[in-house]
């Protein structure tokens, strides 16, 4: 299948992990895995193979240290061979920059970093449903950690599990003893953890976004890690990257649809309308005009998503380095939220045009092309983008900060 003219630029610029092969085998089994939800062990397992999840962890620590702008550019090519599996690892990506990184590894977290340079993979269980107010990180979390001995046992249940049916390690946000929030990391296959794949949105079907439920599991006083200011889930913006994640993996569907479309038409060979001013349909200049928008917005999209990295790595030098840095997470929040804003739109246009080139024999299921429509609506859901705008909109006139938690 063709690649779009600017799929160049995302080469990774130092020596690194080539995923080329990789990201072709996966594309090239994408649509069928959708089509008829097989959940994606199998991919899951040659990704960790690769090790592609310690491409952000410090060379120090057995990874890559790489750049975010780096990072994202890689997220952008898997979303673009299957956004299901690049949300797989969301969830692992925001935990390698919140506690891996040297301005917050500590406690844990450093446990684990050995088995993430191995090629690990990290899932997350925070959610839960019947909360009155989500998002904003300092919930009052039913699933507890209570004293047990020397250790402790941890009993709740979660949803929104994204990536936790396909993860090594899981992180569990609960109320400890005291009533304070905290985390919880251990091997996710521990007596009493139970995985269940319930979740059954209209799109992104095999990120295994289920639920999580705790029978009982016994925890030890070292996978404990309290909330601390300033440090993972008490830094300011501490999830405007997993935020930035989503907005990539939306970019992605984009990059496919762009393939998609450019695909589609060639297809048709011959077969064009018959009132149409071109014999051949990639010679009908409705249908370049067509490809050639959603190819551009397509480019948009994952220059904006890189104008972002840029901002975190800028963040990430001066976390580093023990620099001030509230203006600058504020400043990546920003880029992020407009990112999400504008991106958005452009893929949910791009995937609902896509159609506008094939005809009704676009629609048929073999194709599966409504899937990126579908992927991209349920990613765009994950958090308000009515919500950004205002607090963009607020901001601009009032000077009023973004909200430091959550959705930001």
């Amino acid at each position: 299948m063709s690649q779009p003219a600017h799929a160049s630029i995302h080469s990774l610029e130092t020596a690194k992990p080539d995923f080329g092969d990789l990201f072709a085998w996966i594309r090239a089994g994408a649509a069928d895995r959708d089509r008829g939800r097989i959940l994606p062990f199998d991919v899951i397992r040659r990704i960790r193979e690769s090790r592609l999840g310690a491409l952000r962890l410090p060379r120090a620590s057995g990874g890559f240290g790489v750049s975010s702008r780096e990072l994202f550019r890689v997220v952008l090519d898997l979303a673009a061979a299957d956004p299901n599996v690049a949300h797989i690892l969301r969830n692992h990506l925001s935990f390698v920059d919140r506690f891996a990184l040297p301005a917050g590894a500590r406690g844990a977290a450093l446990k684990w970093l050995p088995d993430i340079a191995a090629g690990a993979i990290v899932g997350l269980a925070m959610t839960e449903q019947g909360a009155g107010k989500v998002g904003g990180g300092v919930s009052t979390y039913a699933t507890a950690l209570t004293p047990d001995g020397d250790g402790f046992r941890l009993n709740g249940r979660k949803f929104y599990s994204t990536g936790a049916l396909f993860s090594d390690i899981l992180l569990v946000r609960a109320a400890g003893p005291d009533g304070r929030n905290l985390s919880v990391l251990l091997p996710t296959r521990r007596d009493g953890v139970e995985l269940v794949d319930d979740w059954d949105g209209a799109g992104q079907r095999l990120t295994g976004s289920g639920s999580t439920v705790l029978h009982d599991v016994r925890i030890e006083a070292d996978e404990v890690l309290p909330d601390e200011p300033g440090s993972g889930f008490g830094l300011p913006y501490s999830n405007t990257l997993a935020q930035l994640l989503v907005t990539a993996i939306v970019a992605g569907v984009l990059r496919n649809v762009a393939a998609d479309a450019a695909d589609l038409v060639r297809s048709r060979r011959d077969r064009n309308f018959y009132y149409s001013s071109a014999e051949r349909p990639e010679d009908d200049p409705l249908l370049q005009e067509i490809v050639g928008r959603i190819g551009a917005d397509a480019w948009t999209a994952e220059t904006l998503v890189l104008a972002a990295a840029d901002a975190h790595d800028a963040l990430s030098t001066a976390r580093a380095r023990g620099e001030p840095d509230e203006a600058l997470a504020h400043h990546a929040a920003v880029l992020t939220a407009r990112a999400k804003l504008v991106v958005d739109e452009l893929t949910l246009r791009g995937a609902t045009r896509l159609f506008d080139v094939g005809g009704a024999s676009a629609t048929q299921r073999a194709r599966n092309l409504d899937r990126h429509w579908r992927n991209a609506r349920t990613l765009a859901s994950h958090n308000p983008a009515t919500l950004k705008a205002q607090a963009l909109g607020a901001w601009e006139l009032t000077g009023t900060p973004l909200p430091k938690l959550g959705f930001f």
